[in-house]
């Protein structure tokens, strides 16, 4: 019996350790397998008990990285307070007053890792001493990965809201932020935008492979929702490069490099969600034309999209998954 809670308090820890070093530190595979069913598991139980309602949506993020944590700790004090529980002295009473018990076992083991006091209990033998030691080790590489961790989940969750400022302050459609953008002439205006945009898209999507609990941070204000400025820029980009004739085209190398970030920050969703059963609706060139900006043929435009059926459909997914609606003509 010993030898069995020996072995899976080890385990215990080996789980959590690995989990923890994973999600925290190994920046090109996003979060450990724990914490990723964790995340996505949380994430469906909300969305099954509050449906699209913003209020509750909003609770995900800060939920799931709490849940994340305590059950890290969770696990490190459990498989700690297991191990001790496998040799027959490995704790004794600092006063004779019988065995040790199980809740003994937990408040040494709490003690251990968050005070470094002695108490009530101290280790049986050298070997125990030894594993006292790493215990507080744990306890201290929890606390300093975990608010590391925290920290730089927060900046993310800030480069979010202020990426969906920046791209839907300029407008809530794809159509809309074309026509802003149009002077009358050509969209010259529009580079130095499209430059800073891309940018920042690259650092979301970046932070979003790193750090996946960010697909579960959700404002309740449609400004602050990254997904849906995501969207927008995409299919901005899309009418740029397919529904606009060349000659009047913004910098073709600065449309493909926004494309190629939007695309790098649609691929941090992958192993999360499928692509949607079917694509959007098409983007209306005619809302273009009313603004006066010149546009390709529809049949040509819908052309451009059939080839694009696949990348708008992970689009619509994105945006599905984060509780917000495609955007429509009432948007603007």
């Amino acid at each position: 019996m010993r030898l069995l809670s020996l072995a899976i308090g080890v385990a215990c820890l080996l789980v959590a350790i690995v989990d923890l070093f994973w999600t925290t530190l190994w920046d090109d595979k996003g979060a450990g397998p724990l914490s990723s069913r964790l995340m996505t598991s949380a994430w469906h139980r909300l969305r099954t008990v509050g449906g699209d309602r913003g209020s509750v949506l909003s609770l995900g993020g800060p939920l799931i990285l709490a849940l994340n944590l305590l059950t890290w700790v969770g696990l490190i004090w459990l498989g700690w307070t297991l191990v001790f529980a496998g040799g027959e002295n490995a704790l004794v009473h600092s006063r004779p007053t019988g065995p040790v018990t199980w809740i003994g076992r937990f408040y040494f083991v709490a003690q251990t890792m968050f005070t470094m006091g002695n108490g009530d209990f101290y280790p049986g033998s050298s070997a125990w001493q030894i594993a006292a030691s790493l215990t507080t080790a744990s306890g201290m590489l929890f606390v300093t990965l975990g608010v590391s961790y925290v920290i730089s989940v927060l900046e993310g969750v800030i480069g979010r809201r202020s990426y969906a400022n920046s791209v839907l302050g300029v407008g809530k459609r794809g159509e809309t932020f074309v026509t802003t953008g149009w002077n009358g002439e050509d969209f010259d205006q529009f580079h130095h935008l499209l430059d800073s945009l891309s940018a920042e898209l690259s650092d979301l999507g970046a932070q979003h492979k790193i750090h996946p609990i960010l697909h579960y941070y959700r404002s309740e204000d449609l400004l602050d929702s990254s997904a849906r400025a995501v969207v927008v820029f995409d299919e901005a980009l899309t009418l740029l490069r397919f529904g606009i004739p060349e000659e009047h085209r913004p910098n073709s190398a600065l449309i493909g490099s926004a494309r190629s970030n939007a695309k790098s920050y649609l691929e941090a969703y992958t192993d999360t969600i499928e692509p949607a059963d079917r694509a959007p609706p098409a983007p209306d060139l005619d809302r273009l034309r009313e603004a006066g900006v010149p546009t390709v043929s529809d049949e040509e435009f819908a052309d451009a999209l059939d080839d694009l059926e696949e990348r708008r459909r992970q689009l619509r997914a994105v945006i599905e998954a984060s509780g917000r609606k495609w955007p429509s003509k009432k948007d603007d």
